[in-house]
């Protein structure tokens, strides 16, 4: 298996500079990852320094807490896209769920999901699954499975654990192999993102090297 190839490059951190976006695309490029997972307010810069090859952009929205009102999401995502970026990780509004408001998080799915799809292009949407109880969980996935987004991400890696071998091989079950898994949270080795992907992932998001 080539890992590298299933590799989210990520960099995330609020103080990161233009000068940090370029150091990660150019470690992209040479070791060619799937992604590089950057704030939106980059992706135009990261489009212009990945123009043509095989990394694509994947734009955070809703980034860190994912209670930003959905339509607000919405224009995040529109703008993303007409910038450049081929993927989206957005952040599901968690608290909705702690609410069981459960009309308002299908709304939440399907509102980004679509935003998503009219253009052609890749989502996931993060679950935040470290804060979420069993029953939250499965719930979640139930959505999921009814909208369908590309990819379901297990966290964040700011508010919850990060992925573990044993929620991702819940994830493979709740989820029937209809939706693939990005794992993301605290994988810091080749060895870690080796047995997430070995439980069921697809992808894993590496933090950036940049520190």
């Amino acid at each position: 298996m080539n890992l590298a190839q299933h590799i989210d490059f990520t960099l995330l951190r609020p103080d990161c500079t233009p000068e940090h976006i370029r150091q990660l695309c150019d470690l992209a490029q040479q070791h060619r990852f799937a992604s590089v997972c950057i704030p939106p307010y980059f992706v135009k810069q990261a489009a212009e320094i990945l123009a043509e090859g095989p990394v694509k952009i994947s734009a955070a929205v809703g980034f860190p807490m994912g209670y930003s009102a959905t339509p607000a999401k919405v224009e995040e995502i529109k703008k993303a896209l007409d910038e450049g970026a081929e993927e989206i990780d957005a952040v599901l509004n968690i608290c909705a769920v702690k609410s069981a408001n459960w009309n308002y998080v299908r709304n939440d799915i399907d509102s980004m999901t679509t935003a998503v799809r009219l253009k052609g292009k890749s989502i996931s949407i993060t679950i935040e699954a470290g804060l979420l109880t069993e029953a939250e969980l499965a719930k979640v996935c139930e959505l999921a499975l009814e909208i369908k987004p590309n990819f379901i991400k297990t966290s964040t890696g700011f508010n919850s654990e990060g992925a573990t071998v044993q929620l991702i091989q819940q994830l493979t079950q709740l989820l029937g192999g209809k939706i693939r898994i990005k794992a993301s949270g605290g994988i810091r080795t080749a060895e870690d993102a080796g047995r997430l992907m070995e439980a069921g992932a697809t992808r894993v998001g590496i933090t950036d090297l940049l520190a």
